[in-house]
């Protein structure tokens, strides 16, 4: 792949200890850098995943279609938080960070090809979990220049002592 990501920068947001991680509650820890979304990123993301549709993969058929050149995956906007979620915030001092899942994906505009993104990330709760916490960020992935999010998804993390 020739659009190789720069080396994510330190985390904005280092937590030590799931005691600073509570007491977050309610705060927004910051934004990623931003990164461009290329063919070939989004070819590279149909051939993983096997979705093809035109919109995505095609640049001639859809430069005459509803978003006037190639969109990316809303799944792949979406799993680019695993990038961007780094370089917002890290927890110190824990044996382990573990993905949980998610609670709410939504996807409210399209990422055109060529377009550059970023995720700002709030801690909007933290519940006790077995062995350590369970945090909800809410990651809003933006478009530059947009005036509505590409994707706001209510992640959540357990963080284990």
């Amino acid at each position: 792949m020739t659009d190789d990501a720069p080396t994510p920068p330190e985390a904005q947001t280092v937590f030590r200890g799931t005691d600073e991680v509570r007491a977050a509650v309610g705060t927004h820890l910051g934004w990623s850098e931003w990164l461009e979304i290329t063919q070939e990123r989004i070819d590279l993301f149909a051939e993983a995943t096997g979705d093809h549709q035109w919109i995505h993969v095609d640049p001639v058929r859809a430069k005459d279609g509803p978003f006037g050149a190639t969109i990316a995956h809303g799944y792949l906007t979406m799993a680019l938080s695993n990038f961007f979620l780094p370089q917002v915030v890290a927890v110190e001092g824990v044996s382990m960070g573990i993905n949980y899942g998610v609670d709410k994906v939504r996807f409210p505009a399209p990422v055109p090809v060529g377009s550059r993104v970023r995720a700002g990330v709030e801690l909007r709760a933290v519940d006790e979990a077995k062995g350590g916490i369970q945090t909800t960020m809410v990651i809003t992935i933006e478009i530059e220049g947009a005036d509505r999010p590409a994707c706001v998804i209510e992640s959540l993390s357990r963080f284990l002592d």
